[in-house]
């Protein structure tokens, strides 16, 4: 195995570029992000180091397994950490969400910015009615009461919910749970934000719903003509939704390449060993599974070296001693945290 050099990463700038990120203005821009926590059994540094931008009309995708910071940098774009402490930019249209005044970042979300929630039924008032909260964002922006009302059985009717001016005066839990998450992106689309977040929206739902909600997050944002960055553990529901994919391991972005790339030219050990576990149905049904061995490490005793070295099929003692930059190697077309990155791009099936 030839290895890379691991001298420090290409600016973010530079990183856009190679991934397809900078062929638009950013509507958002991921500088350095550290997001961390004082916890009992230490300190706990959820990302490290993340760099990325989202265009208008753009879908990227951020994936990884429970733990690999997903969800703390979809709730730090939003400013909705408490206790954390966050270093970096996240700038939305060039101002800066973490040093934003409360009452600018109130007025951004919901309006701007929008979050799907990845539990519905702990995300909705259950002592409130559905249309009531569809309907909220706009009433907090000064929509009168009956105008909100016919916009918000609009949305609801939009979002697939049958007769939606009965079931505007129903309860959360009068409603199942695929269509608690289609109200959920009822009320994060009513404003008709320019970026939704959507966090997991798919958890605990069946396939076929899986794939209902998906559809329908694409076609409405497509509509609205809104970004969105979508976080989920599960790689196969992003092949014909995402622009662009980041995959994401202990903290670290592992991999970032446009969709159809990451899945069928990855060059990173971990992204691979996601893919190796997916089920196909190209070919003959395995009896088992194939998955990842081992346990991703405690966030609180990160390695030394490459998060992933305990559980790669080709680590090596440089993986064990150094952390492997985010780099493009001489012979690939995608950043990938890796030391065997350039091998992996040379070897024709590995893992594939």
């Amino acid at each position: 195995m030839n290895r890379l050099k691991s001298d420090p990463g290409p600016s973010a700038v530079a990183e856009a570029q190679q991934t397809g990120e900078a062929a638009r203005p950013p509507l958002l821009e991921v500088r350095d992000l550290t997001v961390s926590f004082d916890t009992e059994h230490g300190l706990v540094k959820a990302v490290n180091g993340m760099n990325f931008t989202v265009s208008e009309r753009e879908r990227v995708g951020i994936v990884g397994e429970s733990g690999s910071g997903k969800s703390v940098t979809a709730q730090a774009l939003l400013g909705l950490l408490q206790g954390a402490d966050i270093t970096g930019e996240i700038l939305f249209e060039g101002r800066n969400i973490l040093t934003m005044p409360k009452a600018e970042l109130r007025a951004l979300r919901g309006w701007d910015i929008s979050y799907v929630f990845q539990d519905p039924l702990s995300a909705l008032d259950p002592v409130r009615t559905i249309g009531d909260q569809v309907s909220q964002p706009l009433r907090l922006r000064g929509v009168p009461r009956n105008e909100a009302r016919e916009r918000a059985i609009e949305m609801l009717a939009k979002v697939g919910i049958r007769e939606p001016q009965r079931r505007y005066r129903d309860y959360p839990h009068q409603f199942s749970g695929g269509m608690r998450q289609r109200v959920m992106i009822a009320i994060a689309l009513i404003g008709e934000p320019r970026l939704v977040i959507a966090d997991e929206p798919t958890t605990a739902l069946d396939v076929r719903v899986q794939a209902q909600v998906i559809d329908l997050l694409y076609t409405l944002t497509e509509e609205q003509g809104a970004a969105v960055v979508f976080i989920t553990h599960d790689l196969g529901i992003l092949a014909g939704f995402a622009d662009r994919m980041m995959v994401m391991y202990a903290g670290r972005v592992m991999e970032k390449a446009p969709t159809e790339e990451l899945y069928h030219r990855s060059i990173n050990p971990y992204t691979l060993g996601l893919l190796e576990s997916l089920p196909r149905i190209d070919g003959p049904i395995p009896l088992t599974l194939t998955t990842i061995g081992g346990r991703p490490p405690s966030p609180s005793n990160l390695p030394s070296g490459c998060p992933f070295s305990a559980r790669c099929r080709y680590v090596q003692d440089i993986c064990r001693e150094e952390a492997p930059a985010l780099l493009t190697p001489p012979n690939g077309t995608h950043p990938s945290a890796c030391h065997f990155s350039e091998w992996l791009a040379e070897e024709p099936g590995v893992l594939r």
